[in-house]
């Protein structure tokens, strides 16, 4: 439990100095979206912010759920870059996250049974397709395996959200 919460501390901690030095330009990229699959696993809401004047580095965080039953609070962070395919609008989209969850992400792979922990960390690479639209929306879809102590899951996400 007190590794879990030092953990939370600290990437609220991290999130919240990148949030408050990006929003120092007004050239920054922002965007708030609804995620189904991906780092949240099930269901999450995040925020992205690109750190770079031009589309490039961005970090983003999250908050969502990953089982309704019990209910499983999910807690993805992580960094992304964006390579230009089309000006201004069309991006491939290569990052690396981590989320923390309430429940063990076992997903469709026979969960390994142990003492119960507190908390569960993930490490998702991702790769996939961003779009951002002339009315300021975005969409993405996204190749984001898992890699826990349940093995290698691949999964897959998507997106829809607004740029601001």
């Amino acid at each position: 439990m007190i590794v879990s919460s030092k953990f939370l501390n600290l990437s609220f901690f991290i999130c919240f100095c990148f949030l408050q030095s990006s929003g120092q330009s007004l050239n920054k990229k922002q965007s708030i979206y609804v995620e189904l699959g991906g780092n949240g696993f099930f269901t999450s809401v995040n925020y992205d912010v690109q750190v770079s004047p031009k589309p490039g580095l961005g970090i983003r965080a999250g908050i969502g759920f990953y089982k309704l039953k019990p209910f499983a609070l999910t807690i993805p962070i992580g960094v992304n870059y964006l390579f230009e395919v089309q000006r201004n609008t069309s991006f491939m989209e290569v990052g690396l996250g981590t989320t923390w969850s309430r429940a063990n992400a076992s997903f469709y792979v026979k969960e390994k049974r142990a003492a119960p922990k507190s908390g569960y960390l993930s490490i998702i690479p991702s790769i996939g397709y961003r779009r951002h639209t002339k009315k300021a929306l975005l969409w993405r879809l996204s190749l984001t395996p898992v890699i826990n102590e349940n093995g290698f899951i691949p999964f897959f996400g998507g997106a829809f959200g607004k740029l601001f």
